[in-house]
């Protein structure tokens, strides 16, 4: 079967590489795709916005399954356009994907469907006055987040009333975060520590993925700004087993029920960010695809051949098993001079080591030039490993990254800490 990834980052490499390892994959083509991606098939160079041409060109490869990396071409309908020529898609319809692309939707979403999640208010720009009155009047911290799509960048935590007028200068004024800011929701702050589950679904059945932690902040100890992720590692200690099954009976089975129950069977990866309060689990945000680099360690930890998964998503089919390798998965990610501000492109990255079954580099913001593989965004490289215990599998990720290094490289070195200290 040919095979089409939507995507340029390094979770579409991940998905690459781990579905090449598939008998039944005959022919891999990325759309973008990046430099690390050429290796395993062909780079089509069409931007993941433009729906029509992503379509045609799918249709006239002759694909016989898309898997859709990024948000912005599931909430653009990408996944909707494709069933429309009878190509399957892993990846939901647009009207489901407006619970990552609209804040506000999800928040609603889940009010209606009792899934627990931070109280909220929603604020348009023409509410200055209102929105004025309801800060002065809060208790802080509070979370304010874009309603839109703003890569992972969009939320602003203030601690005071002087923080909270400056965010939304930021939001409605200087408008940071474009059209995403128009519309801003307001969250009570939630307490305590953040996971990430991965659900595979057809709609009807679903199977859950190894709980990941991620690394948002761009300084160790979580310091500075927002990022699209730093780094991640699987299974994360913070939630055992009865707190999984929780976490199924309370978030997932609603959610799941609850949009079959609108009339938008979900079939693709649901992304739950969670929050584990004393209260118990709530909902931070869902998001309509893998995470980056969540995925990574997802693809390094899951055994079973990937590409039977993926077409009974797209085709209400899902296996009854997916198998999981024991132990752990962690990755750190490279990045560019500057990232997550203004970065440096155009650096001639130098590749030192070998890539194994157990060490991995997945290429992100990388593209070919004459002058070999050079930097292309703000997150570079992803050095991702296994191990039996979480110590080695993060110790291997590091070993592995410095076989790479480009001008300007910075990476964290704390990835995976809060894990080793509970496991202690």
């Amino acid at each position: 079967m040919k095979i089409a990834i939507v995507g340029s980052g390094g979770r579409e490499h991940a998905l690459g590489w781990k579905l090449s390892q598939s008998p039944g994959c005959t022919g891999l083509y990325f759309l973008p795709g990046n430099g690390g991606t050429s290796q395993l098939g062909t780079n089509i160079p069409v931007k993941v916005n433009e729906i029509s041409r992503l379509v045609e060109t799918i249709r006239d490869l002759g694909i016989g399954l898309v898997v859709i990396g990024p948000e912005e071409p599931l909430v653009l309908g990408l996944a909707d356009e494709l069933r429309k020529k009878g190509i399957p898609a892993v990846g939901p319809d647009s009207w489901c994907s407006q619970l990552e692309g609209s804040k506000s939707f999800a928040k609603a979403f889940m009010q209606r469907h009792q899934i627990p999640t931070a109280g909220y208010r929603i604020f348009y720009h023409q509410d200055r006055q209102e929105l004025e009155r309801f800060l002065h009047a809060s208790a802080y911290p509070l979370v304010m987040k874009a309603d839109g799509l703003a890569a992972g960048k969009g939320v602003i935590i203030p601690t005071s009333y002087e923080e909270a007028s400056e965010a939304v200068r930021l939001y409605f004024d200087n408008r940071q975060f474009g059209s995403a800011g128009t519309t801003l929701v307001i969250e009570e702050f939630m307490a305590g520590e953040e996971a990430t589950l991965f659900v595979l679904t057809d709609g009807i059945r679903w199977k859950l993925l190894p709980v990941a932690q991620d690394h948002k902040r761009i300084g160790d100890g979580d310091t500075g700004k927002n990022t699209g992720g730093m780094g991640a590692y699987a299974p994360a200690p913070v939630v055992d087993d009865h707190l999984l099954k929780q976490i199924e009976q309370t978030i997932v089975k609603p959610t799941i029920e609850g949009l079959a129950s609108e009339g938008h069977p979900y079939n693709g990866i649901l992304y739950v960010g969670l929050m584990i309060t004393p209260e118990g689990p709530k909902v931070v945000e869902y998001n309509v695809r893998f995470g980056d680099p969540e995925c990574q360690v997802e693809m390094m930890l899951v055994e079973s051949d990937l590409l039977p998964v993926m077409t009974g998503i797209a085709n209400f089919s899902l296996p009854d098993q997916i198998q999981i390798k024991p132990g752990y998965a962690s990755v750190v990610v490279a990045a560019a001079a500057g990232y997550p501000d203004e970065y440096e492109k155009g650096n001639r990255i130098r590749f030192d080591g070998a890539d194994s079954d157990h060490r991995v580099i997945f290429h992100a913001g990388t593209q070919l030039s004459d002058n070999g593989v050079v930097t292309s965004g703000g997150r570079v490289l992803n050095s991702c490993a296994y191990g039996p215990t979480l110590e080695e599998s993060l110790k291997a990720a590091y070993d592995h990254l410095k076989t790479v290094s480009f001008e300007g490289m910075h990476f964290r070195h704390d990835i995976g800490k809060k894990g080793l200290n509970r496991l202690i």
